[in-house]
């Protein structure tokens, strides 16, 4: 490549880089729906027209924001993966590590529902595909967790399919962190703090795969 063409790539780079963090700027502020693209353009200081030569339309730029979030959470389990040495202990750390990043990040919590709630076509472009691919990254590592348990023999081995099971604990964790989020009030008109309840649950999700 070109001293020229690479000085344009990086350009490009980094214009659509501007763009979505000008995104993700409004999504913290005002929340997804409220979000136009005349004001990502405006935030990020570019022309409208412009904006809509990087991102077909505004579902385009949600999912360049998703790759972004799903490729920092796969980080975040691969880090998790790491810390722990037997299978379950990996498993719960990892559901307990998807829970801190909903909280640290919720506007990325938020695309994660957006997206699950999201068939993606046939035909996904770009961002939408990648997006998915990136989700599955995730994911993998959980069932890579799962292998190890079961190996070492800290998950129970007729829990049947990993994927499965993963795809179940990741159905689990999320209803759990999306209530403890947003229904706090209502845990504690049932006797129970958000604490109270994310360790109850993330219990009885061990227990119920725990071997032994």
């Amino acid at each position: 490549m070109s001293y020229i063409a690479e000085r344009r790539s990086e350009e490009k780079e980094r214009r659509r880089a501007e763009i979505v963090d000008a995104a993700e700027r409004l999504y913290l502020e005002k929340g997804w729906d409220a979000v136009t693209m005349d004001q990502v353009a405006k935030s990020a200081r570019l022309s409208r027209a412009l904006v809509y030569v990087y991102f077909a339309d505004k579902s385009d730029l949600l999912f360049a924001i998703g790759l972004r979030a799903m490729q920092l959470l796969k980080q975040r389990f691969e880090e998790t993966f790491a810390r722990h040495a037997r299978g379950i202990d990996k498993v719960e750390a990892i559901g307990r590590a998807y829970m801190a990043w909903a909280h640290e990040f919720p506007h990325y919590f938020d695309v994660c529902a957006r997206f699950q709630a999201h068939e993606v076509r046939p035909d996904a472009g770009t961002n939408e595909g990648a997006c998915a691919l990136a989700g599955d990254d995730a994911l993998s590592v959980v069932v890579r967790a799962i292998h190890v348990g079961m190996e070492d023999g800290s998950i129970r081995r007729d829990v049947g399919d990993p994927m499965g099971l993963a795809c179940a604990l990741w159905a689990c964790t999320h209803g759990i962190t999306l209530l403890a989020m947003n229904k706090g009030k209502d845990l504690a008109h049932h006797g129970l703090a958000v604490p109270q309840f994310t360790n109850y649950s993330m219990d009885l999700l061990r227990h119920a795969m725990k071997a032994g």
